[in-house]
């Protein structure tokens, strides 16, 4: 089961290396078949720490350190804030709003112009790291903020991974605070982690190769297919 986890993990950092997401959803819809409900986040949240910082790290000089203290900032917040509710909020609705607000931040001119003069890092923060607490996969939120804001592919991507880094990192106390046995699962973890730094370095190398222009269209688009998958299932 292990070697299986760890090239299911490279296949998903690989996509995530080339187009900056979707290595996530895919990876957390996967992780059920092989593990009880109580370990999927907690384990996928470690494994993507491990394709994220690494998909950073082969990206550093693209990486945009001027926003982190700001995401950071409402990162903390956030931790807080959801950490208290993590037994007590629903979370029905969220997969909806999530994909709602991509929706509107990609494609609506009028919504971007309202959502300005509130959008800031410090909300994505709050909201992308204390949700990922509760549903897993939230990168998407500050990808599409970056996306609007920057030009270069390399830097909307390595800075999304220095972000979700941030926001995976962050659940590893909690989950060891409320007593989930992260160690126990060790073996499954060196063989996710570790094909998770192939992923990225691999997809790291084909996504420079690709063309600009053309792959933030694609992150666009995919991101538009993400965010109508996440309302469908949402309202069913």
């Amino acid at each position: 089961m292990e070697h299986i986890l760890g090239l299911i993990a490279f296949a998903t950092s690989l996509l995530a290396g080339v187009i900056g997401f979707g290595g996530g959803m895919l990876l957390i819809a996967v992780l059920p078949l092989f593990l009880s409900p109580g370990l999927i986040i907690p384990i996928h949240g470690i494994t993507q720490l491990a394709s994220n910082s690494s998909r950073m790290i082969f990206s550093l000089a693209y990486v945009k350190w001027a926003l982190l203290p700001k995401f950071l900032a409402g990162s903390v917040v956030g931790i807080f804030i959801f950490g208290l509710l993590l037994s007590n909020i629903s979370t029905d609705y969220v997969p909806i709003a999530i994909g709602l607000y991509i929706l509107f931040n990609l494609w609506s001119l009028r919504f971007k112009l309202f959502i300005k003069k509130y959008e800031n890092y410090y909300l994505i923060g709050l909201l992308q790291t204390g949700l990922g607490l509760i549903v897993g996969a939230t990168g998407p939120l500050s990808l599409a903020v970056l996306t609007k804001q920057l030009q270069s592919k390399d830097e909307i991507i390595a800075t999304s991974s220095l972000f979700m880094t941030i926001s995976h990192l962050a659940k590893i106390p909690v989950f060891l605070a409320i007593g989930v046995p992260l160690f126990e699962h060790i073996n499954i973890l060196f063989f996710l982690v570790v094909g998770s730094i192939l992923g990225s370095f691999v997809g790291t190398k084909l996504r420079m190769a690709a063309n600009n222009e053309r792959l933030i269209t694609a992150i666009k688009v995919l991101l538009t297919i993400m965010a109508i998958r996440m309302i469908i299932l949402g309202v069913l």
